[in-house]
């Protein structure tokens, strides 16, 4: 930890930066998913998706700013690269030969989901360390994740 004046303790403020490294390392991998799915998506409403996907790319990349940058606030050291994120995401694996449109949303629902239940777990994980500041930036991650959920799914045929 970096030496810093805030008034968390230092033992609050290493579990707190774990816990956000956990959710670091998520961000960085769903907005690749979400790049993937932007690069080979084909068929029906491709463009109306391609958009949406460049807009939820920049939401969780932003997200992902957010959260390293209060590692940083708190005295730790984020660490952000891409062998961290594929070696510790929590996120399932996005498969590289899906094309479909259909595919693309049943497994960005899947990353979305994931990476949403990992944001709930961390406003829980944050609280009970002490860190309401922390919890509240996971809270912004659910309800944000949720949304985005939504308006992938919103793209599934209705039954």
């Amino acid at each position: 930890m970096h030496p810093t004046s805030h008034d968390l303790s230092s033992q609050t403020r290493q579990a707190v930066c774990g816990i956000l490294q956990a959710q670091l390392v998520d961000a960085i991998d769903l907005s690749s998913h979400l790049k993937q799915a932007h690069w080979t998506m084909r068929g029906p409403n491709f463009i109306g998706l391609h958009t949406l996907l460049d807009t939820l790319y920049t939401q969780v990349s932003d997200q992902a700013d957010m959260v390293a940058e209060r590692i940083a606030a708190l005295g730790g050291q984020a660490e952000g690269t891409v062998d961290v994120s594929a070696k510790d995401s929590r996120l399932p694996r996005y498969p590289l030969n899906i094309v479909s449109p259909s595919d693309h949303i049943e497994t960005l629902s899947r990353s979305l989901a994931a990476y949403g239940k990992t944001a709930r777990e961390g406003i829980n994980a944050s609280s009970d360390a002490g860190d309401e500041g922390t919890a509240d930036l996971f809270t912004e991650i659910v309800r944000a994740a949720d949304k985005s959920l939504w308006l992938i799914e919103a793209h599934k045929p209705v039954a």
